[in-house]
């Protein structure tokens, strides 16, 4: 789950973190009483969606007045602003954060991600601040440097101490930035966070280390011990099929193809969708219905695959081994009865209760394709959306 900058920022000042005062606003007077509470003559007007990439989009605008912050803040609130990270589809702006101009002296980058091969968080840092990681990865990767956090210990003082002499922060900032390191180390692992960017972390000429942005994602397994992050949620930054399976505990993604996919088990789902791309398909989604899955779960999960217009056929691939065959198959002829089936449909069923799950197919009087194999369904779907 992601959460906005300032949602992000209200969560790292918990921790010690230093972050610029500033404020939400949704409307305009709201932008224009943020800044006066603010005080100062320099505001910064930042539009808050979840994509990165805001500012080289113009999101982002500095105000050196009033005027100004109201200016800015009707020109961005109903903008649809896109960026590399939206896709061409791009964000409504719906929301504004308000923030005091800062004596930036220079930008860094910190970041922290769950690295799979060590089976342990990371810290990254760099001198070039402000740019995307990834591409300071691909230009100059000497610049990116790296600690590995041992779970037993947690981020120890030196460790963070390393990282900020390594990215040239100044002699008289280190004990500062070693104590933000720490605190966003803490923030992470408190809030079963699986990203946190600071992009960039800067310091001030007043002799402050701060975020200057804030990037927040966590693990939404995670999300039932906390409560205060999940009312964070802000639904109309997520794609509505989506959140519409979120409600009846589906694992959904959507995608850009036309080939609607719905498959017990992640593993199977993955290959599921790589056998449609062996076939020359394109996969619409990812979705597993789970091990646990009821009639009325599958028929929900079918509706949302049939609610996507993208969708051109559907394949059901569904290895029975906690999850039977007759309950997929009646919650896939309770759903195509109920909406229309009017895509072609390939049903590939194996394992337990599978012979009832095909009767209960073939009377169903549904025009369905069945498939022998995984291998045998992929080709017969590509083929019919063809």
């Amino acid at each position: 789950m992601n959460v906005h900058e300032y949602q992000g920022k209200q969560i790292l000042k918990k921790y010690g973190v230093v972050v610029p005062n500033g404020h939400v606003a949704f409307s305009p007077d709201e932008a224009v009483k943020a800044a006066e509470s603010l005080g100062g003559d320099l505001w910064v007007v930042k539009a808050q969606i979840h994509a990165g990439g805001r500012g080289k989009a113009g999101g982002v605008k500095l105000a050196k007045s009033l005027d100004e912050v109201r200016q800015h803040a009707q020109e961005l609130l109903g903008k649809v602003l896109v960026t590399h990270q939206t896709g061409p589809e791009g964000k409504e702006v719906k929301r504004l954060l308000i923030e005091e101009g800062l004596p930036i002296e220079k930008e860094y980058y910190v970041g922290m991600v769950i690295d799979r091969s060590t089976s342990r968080v990371v810290m990254m840092a760099s001198e070039e601040g402000g740019t995307e990681i990834e591409e300071v990865a691909a230009k100059t990767p000497e610049k990116i440097f790296k600690e590995v956090i041992d779970p037993a210990t947690g981020m120890l003082p030196f460790q963070a101490r390393r990282l900020a002499y390594r990215i040239g922060i100044p002699q008289d900032k280190i004990n500062l930035a070693a104590k933000f390191m720490l605190g966003l180390y803490q923030a992470f692992v408190e809030n079963d966070c699986s990203l946190a960017e600071i992009n960039p972390l800067i310091t001030t000429k007043d002799g402050r280390v701060m975020a200057l942005d804030a990037k927040l994602n966590f693990d939404s397994n995670a999300l039932f011990r906390h409560k205060d992050i999940l009312e964070m949620r802000d639904l109309d930054e997520e794609d509505p099929k989506e959140v519409e399976a979120s409600k009846f505990d589906l694992n959904y993604i959507a995608l850009d193809g036309n080939i609607g996919c719905m498959v017990n088990g992640a593993g199977l789902a993955m290959a599921t969708m790589d056998i449609i791309k062996h076939f020359d398909g394109e996969p619409a989604n990812f979705l597993d219905v789970g091990g646990g899955a009821t009639t009325d779960k599958v028929r929900e999960a079918f509706k949302i695959i049939l609610s996507d217009p993208n969708v051109k056929g559907i394949f059901v691939n569904i290895f029975g081994g906690i999850m039977k065959c007759d309950v997929i198959a009646n919650g896939v002829v309770e759903a195509a009865k109920q909406i229309g089936l009017d895509r072609p449909l390939v049903v590939r069923l194996e394992g337990t209760n599978v012979e009832l799950g095909k009767k209960i197919l073939n009377e169903s009087g549904l025009a369905i394709v069945a498939a022998d194999s995984m291998e045998d369904g992929a080709k017969k779907i590509v083929e019919l959306v063809k």
